[in-house]
Parts: C-alpha cells; structure tokens; sequence
C-alpha cells in the first residue's frame, strides 16, 4: 500500500497483534510478522528479519521469493545490519544511485531488488535484530512507509518479547514434567532445591539443569548426588 494514512497503520498494527497475541512459538510469530509487512509497499515485495543472538547475525523469517542472494547474510555490511548497528531507520529508494554497501548492493541489484528500508527491533535484551523491507521498484518508500515500518517494528518488538516470554515459560513447564516423570530422585531433589532457596520448582530445575552442564553430568546424577547429600547430613 502507499500514502498509508492512520486509520490504514492501525489497521497493520491490529492485524498484526492478532496474529501474535497468543502465540508462544518464535519462529512461527517471525513468518507473520514478515507478511504484514511485506503488505507495507505496493507492488512486488519483500521482507525478512535478521536477528542477532549468541550464534551471531543471520535471517530468521523471510518472505516466499526473496531471493536467495539475499538470504546468505550481509558480508562486509548491508541496510540489516547497519539498522541494527545504529538503532535507526536506513533506507535506500534507489539502490543504482547508492554507494553504500557495494558489495550487498551489487548482489541484491542482481536479484531483482531496487530499493530497501530497514529498521531496527529490539525483543529482549538478548535478542535484536532489523525488520527489512525490499522492492523490486524504485521510489517506492515514501515517508508514510517509513513511518509506518518504524511503527510497526517497535509493535513487533514488544509482541515478539511477550511471545519470547511464553514460549520460555512453556518450555520450562515442559522440561519440568519430563524431569519429574525421570524418577523420584528427580522429584525429590527439586523438592529440596525449592526449600533452600525458596523457589519455584521451574527455578530449582533450572538450578539442577545449569549444575548438570556445568559438570558435564546426567540431572539425574546430579540430582541423585544432591539427595544423598541431604540425607547424610539429617542422617539416621
């Protein structure tokens, strides 16, 4: 869409709250919020993330299409990393006329793609990244698109930690019930973990869990170790 007017970016912004609003899966969250904003720009389009975690940089979600010259990363740099390097808007309406990035821009010039807008996202102090949108048209990002990307990235930001959050949640529950249904030594040391420090029993498992890499040993070792530690000292 272009000349996007207020009433159209809130519409973008609900439609994306409710395709993320119950979602605890990141990577499917990721694939939605790269459609909506590939509806951003008329025309042919594309969108991708690029988050950045302990693995370093790379594409997390992108539109069916975009190129895959565009998929293997930004080498020396591109508009992705510079948005996420900066904290700010970057955008290019014609990349033939851009000097920025050459080695980027001669790849992505090659795949079809005329012009690119990218903006940064920050999910949680773990996880950032950079919302990209491509064209295969020139001239295409007016301020309206702008405003609305830079809009609807700081949305995704705050949906995409609440989604972040969920899913950690839901995968503690899950690695608690299969850690408790491994054995009653599993049970009982949880159980202890929860009176000494006066947790949660997420919280005591994630305490085991972080001894057992530590120590490069099986939980159920290290929960077998702390049991009978316990017991010797209450003794008979």
């Amino acid at each position: 869409m272009s000349d996007l007017h207020t009433v159209e970016i809130a519409a973008v912004l609900r439609q994306l709250t409710a395709r993320l609003i119950a979602s605890d899966d990141l990577d499917e969250a990721l694939e939605d919020l790269v459609e909506t904003a590939a509806d951003l720009v008329e025309g042919a389009s594309w969108c991708a993330v690029t988050l950045v975690r302990s693995g370093g940089p790379s594409t997390a979600a992108a539109s069916p299409g975009l190129p895959e010259a565009l998929l293997d990363g930004e080498g020396d740099g591109g508009p992705s990393m510079e948005a996420i390097r900066t904290r700010d808007l970057i955008l290019a309406d014609d990349l033939a006329a851009e000097t920025r990035w050459p080695s980027w821009r001669t790849r992505a010039l090659a795949a079809g793609v005329k012009a690119v807008l990218s903006v940064p996202v920050d999910i949680d102090e773990q996880v950032i990244g950079a919302l990209t949108v491509f064209c295969a048209e020139p001239g295409r990002f007016n301020s309206d698109v702008g405003l609305a990307a830079m809009l609807v990235a700081e949305h995704a930001g705050l949906l995409l930690s609440a989604v972040l959050d969920r899913g950690r949640r839901a995968g503690a529950h899950a690695e608690l019930t299969e850690a408790l249904a491994d054995g009653e030594t599993v049970n009982r040391a949880v159980g202890i973990m929860m009176v000494q420090r006066a947790c949660s029993a997420e919280a005591a498992l994630e305490v085991l869990r972080s001894t057992a890499s530590r120590l490069d040993l099986p939980l159920t070792t290290v929960a077998a170790r702390l049991v009978q530690t316990v017991e010797r000292r209450v003794g008979p």
